[in-house]
């Protein structure tokens, strides 16, 4: 969840959404398709995104959107990191619920994991190969892939008809 005043802009929610997934590659491109279909993105020189006109989320308020509405944000249009957004029935009173009033929008509530910002599983992954062997595993039976001691043969099943 994250605390948003009005006045706030939608490039200012993009820092916060940044901020609570732990984005430290901020320089990819990224827009917001609220429910009219209007699309807001960081100002480019053409003006546009895949030649569709965008107004500039650093200059749109959030005020512009209604209790209950549904939005989309994109983080990184290569890799399409997609964020349905609701906004919140009710207005909070940030003093009583985070004990501040936040300069900016704020994330302060949420679960799971943060998944890396380019998809890698450990250091040096490339998004393309194998999970390697967990040792942990090891003194599981070979029923799926990755258990079992790391020599262990394959068991060949025959049935007869």
């Amino acid at each position: 969840m994250f605390a948003a005043a009005p006045r706030h802009s939608f490039a200012q929610l993009a820092d916060a959404i940044g901020d609570a997934f732990a984005r430290w590659d901020r320089s990819h491109l990224h827009e917001f398709t609220l429910a009219d279909g209007t699309r807001l993105a960081m100002p480019d020189a053409d003006d546009d995104i895949e030649e569709v006109v965008t107004e500039d989320d650093g200059r749109v308020r959030l005020s512009r959107l209604r209790p209950a509405e549904q939005f989309v944000y994109v983080f990184d249009l290569g890799d399409d990191w997609a964020h349905v957004c609701t906004v919140g029935s009710e207005r909070i009173d940030p003093l009583e619920e985070l004990g501040i009033v936040p300069a900016v929008p704020l994330p302060y509530d949420g679960w799971g994991d943060i998944p890396d910002q380019y998809r890698r599983r450990w250091e040096g992954d490339d998004g393309e190969a194998s999970l390697p062997r967990d040792p942990r595993l090891a003194d599981l039976p070979s029923l799926r892939p990755g258990w079992g001691p790391p020599d262990r043969y394959s068991l060949r099943v025959e049935t007869k008809e």
